[in-house]
């Protein structure tokens, strides 16, 4: 059963720094695999919403709200996904959920995805 595990979420100050993990077990992601990975995010009282997402060989696609302040990257090696998401606004808070579909197709949709993480908190306050 492929598990996804976030971590690195916190508190910080409007403006600051943080880099989120996704480490995926019993999933071995490569050049060679055929899925999209990527992460959401879900406010209070809102609905899940795409962040970032790529294909194993594909580029980044990002939400509007985030693009230029993000970055999503990936450690084959370590069958880690990151993103680094600077310069954050209050708005920005949220859980932050890891996701993965074994297959070479990725959508803006939460309910494309078929394996979840639990979630990590990111919290920016003014």
């Amino acid at each position: 059963q492929v598990q996804l595990v976030e971590s690195g979420g916190g508190s910080v100050q409007a403006g600051g720094s943080l880099r989120l993990s996704c480490a995926a077990s019993a999933y071995t992601r490569s050049r060679h695999s055929l899925d999209c990975m990527g992460w959401f995010r879900q406010a209070p009282g809102k609905e899940r919403e795409h962040v970032a997402t790529k294909t194993t060989t594909g580029s980044p696609t990002y939400a509007d709200s985030v693009r230029g302040r993000f970055t999503l990257s990936q450690d084959n090696a370590e069958n880690t996904l990151y993103l680094q998401m600077n310069s954050l606004k209050p708005e920005d808070t949220a859980i932050y959920y890891c996701a993965l579909r074994p297959q070479s197709y990725c959508s803006s949709s939460s309910s494309w995805y078929i394996y979840w993480g639990q979630g990590t908190q990111v919290t920016v306050s003014s």
